[in-house]
């Protein structure tokens, strides 16, 4: 219950603080849950059902590295893509809408 608010204030309050775009609000449902669930199986994974000392730690570091891979890998594949063929359309076609500029559709 706790993770499920957590992912909503993500999604919505630190989205809009921070500014960054992500319509689907895949960063706050899939990454900010996916390490709130990576963290707590550390907490609840005590010695009695198979866990072991110190797997909060061991957790926070698979978050980390993570994170950190992910990140670097995925700014690495962007500015490929940047330099190839570009990852920003330009304004116009921001406003007039991607359906329209890009496939030729519109919704009526």
């Amino acid at each position: 219950m706790v993770a499920g608010v957590v992912c909503f204030w993500s999604a919505t309050w630190l989205k809009h603080k921070f500014g960054y775009d992500d319509s689907l609000d895949a960063f706050g449902v899939h990454c900010i849950g996916g390490i709130i669930g990576a963290l707590l199986t550390g907490v609840f994974a005590v010695k009695d059902i198979g866990g072991a000392d110190g797997s909060v730690i061991l957790q926070a570091k698979g978050v980390l590295t993570t994170l950190i891979y992910s990140g670097v890998v995925s700014f690495v594949l962007l500015k490929i893509i940047d330099l190839v063929m570009g990852i920003r359309v330009t304004e116009e076609q921001e406003r007039e809408g991607l359906d329209v500029s890009l496939h030729g559709e519109k919704v009526e």
